[in-house]
């Protein structure tokens, strides 16, 4: 063989050799998000994409995952995410990333933009164990903030209703005046040219619960031509649950967008019933033609803070004009009756978990109230010889927050029965921590650990309430086509490579409402935009995770 021959049998080998993949995951049972029957295949990564799904046995790769036993499956979207300030701690969403999670989604009412000046200061005044500097402006500032930073995870954000209605009209119990309305629009309509999802509001809460329907549907109607969505923590999911759903509904379909329930739940032994008529006119509105959804957390408890045991207009001005109110004596009194008695006009978090010995206290700003962290508001009260309420008025005033506070409030067979729905995704409701530093200083509700697993371990594999196939599909494609977030939830040849392998026999949530800061275990490696974020059930530290926009079309 000449010179001349062997260089050019030496380029044509060259040449027909394939190109290695970055990452192979070989021998998994594929679930490719659709809700189809999973099949023995391997999945080959270049870059951030997927490059080939098939029989890719003999393929070269520079890293080899051996799935066998394994699922393989689009990673997790968390479509109801409270990781804005653990994300600007740690970057790593240890807690959801060992769950599977590669995408989480804010904005439940509040949303980290779009800030005023004012609004920046009480962000910094508010700050508890998580310190962190307010360097952004608006919501999009603010997500590609946090990917500068170094974030394990995708991020992206509804816009809050209450933040726009804080910008412009304040924390006053009042309604927008037509000028106030067109500037709240205004500033949904930059965030929705910017990327954002939609618009979210959380109406048990000031200043959200001071917006009419009306004024929401206007909010709607500014992301409506972005193919925005509406989400919304009901304005009751007590005794005006069903009144509450048709509200959502309303907003939908006269803001001309699709429309999704936060959470969705019977919150009290007395509203559990009501589950099944607000089922039926979810889907007869989706029978209608309208894009009407719903999600969940995988629990019977949930958790917020003590504003929801309150009468809304003594919250007229925050927390300083609230305590104002309880240092008046006859106030304070009109307070304390409102809190007391069923049916007063507001959301009563506290009467709807039937006793204060079902409510735990979780997370305090002042460090002489930590050694409270995980006691009943009974047992406090009791302690300190005063009421329930007045407890209440009392450590809110030297606590300086809300408070952190878990409430038991739903059923199981509720629970059971919202799993069954096929138009339910799902979300945490909760923070991504660490089991480490300053995260340990408060015990949060266990689904921050355990949303997931509890979901594939306990109801999927152990109750067999809904198949693996259709858990995945929930956890994946539903979302990713609600929000619009093109490219994600799907295992398919050039989707993004957030891609999850989890052992389906060994999966399952550790956390409890004792001990919350316990990993969940099964979930062995996960890959963000084709990085791993997660080796043999270890996080690597990689930071590949993208502030996500929605996508204009689908």
């Amino acid at each position: 063989m000449t010179a001349t021959t062997f260089a050019l049998a030496a380029l044509l080998a060259t040449a027909a050799a394939p190109e290695p993949f970055d990452v192979l995951v070989r021998g998994g049972l594929v679930h490719d998000g659709s809700g189809a029957p999973a099949r023995r295949l391997d999945v080959g990564i270049r870059g951030d994409r997927i490059a080939a799904i098939g029989d890719l046995a003999n393929a070269p790769a520079k890293l080899t995952i051996d799935a066998a036993g394994q699922a393989v499956a689009p990673g997790f979207v968390n479509v109801l995410s409270w990781a804005t300030e653990t994300l600007l701690v740690d970057g790593r969403a240890v807690s959801d990333v060992k769950q599977g999670v590669t995408t989480e989604i804010f904005g439940e009412g509040s949303s980290m933009g779009p800030l005023n000046e004012a609004m920046k200061k009480a962000m910094r005044d508010g700050q508890g164990d998580l310190r962190y500097d307010v360097a952004w402006t608006s919501l999009r500032e603010y997500l590609e903030h946090i990917e500068r930073r170094g974030v394990a995870v995708n991020v992206a954000s509804l816009v809050g209703a209450g933040t726009v209605r804080e910008h412009v009209v304040g924390l006053v119990e009042r309604a927008a005046t037509p000028a106030e309305l067109a500037q709240m629009a205004a500033l949904v309509k930059a965030e929705m040219e910017q990327g954002a999802l939609g618009v979210g509001s959380s109406l048990i809460y000031a200043p959200d619960s001071y917006a009419s329907t009306e004024e929401l549907i206007a909010l709607a109607r500014a992301a409506a031509p972005f193919g925005g969505r509406y989400l919304s923590h009901l304005r009751s999911e007590g005794d005006h649950f069903l009144e509450a759903v048709d509200e959502l509904i309303r907003i939908g379909r006269e803001g001309g967008v699709g429309a999704e329930i936060w959470h969705l739940k019977a919150a009290g032994k007395d509203n559990w019933g009501r589950l099944e008529a607000a089922i039926a006119k979810v889907e007869a509105a989706r029978v209608a033609g309208q894009d009407v959804s719903a999600n969940m957390y995988n629990y019977t408890a949930g958790a917020t803070g003590f504003d929801a045991c309150v009468p809304r207009w003594a919250l007229d001005g925050g927390w300083d004009g609230f305590h104002a109110r309880v240092a008046d004596a006859a106030t304070r009194e009109r307070i304390l009756r409102e809190m007391r008695t069923p049916g007063m006009g507001f959301e009563n978090l506290c009467l709807a978990a039937g006793s204060a010995e079902r409510i735990l206290l979780v997370g305090f700003r002042n460090d002489a109230l930590k050694p409270l962290t995980g006691r009943t508001l009974a047992s406090v009260a009791a302690e300190r010889g005063l009421s329930p309420e007045e407890t209440i008025l009392v450590l809110t005033k030297e606590d300086g927050s809300r408070i952190a506070v878990v409430f038991f409030l739903m059923s199981e067979e509720n629970v059971a029965r919202q799993l069954a729905l096929p138009w339910v995704s799902f979300g945490s409701d909760a923070g991504a921590p660490a089991a480490e530093g300053a995260f340990l200083k408060s015990s949060p509700h266990p689904r921050a650990y355990g949303n997931f697993a509890r979901l594939l371990g306990r109801y999927v594999r152990d109750e067999k309430r809904l198949t693996l196939e259709e858990a995945i599909r929930r956890l994946t494609s539903l979302p990713a086509r609600n929000f619009k977030l093109a490219d994600r939830g799907e295992l398919r040849v050039g989707a993004f490579a957030d891609v999850v392998v989890f052992d389906p026999a060994t999966v399952a949530d550790h956390a409890t409402f004792e001990q919350p800061h316990q990993y969940a275990i099964g979930v062995r490696h996960v890959f963000v935009n084709g990085v791993a974020v997660l080796r043999d059930g270890e996080p690597t530290g990689a930071t590949p995770g993208r502030a996500l926009k929605r996508a204009v079309s689908r």
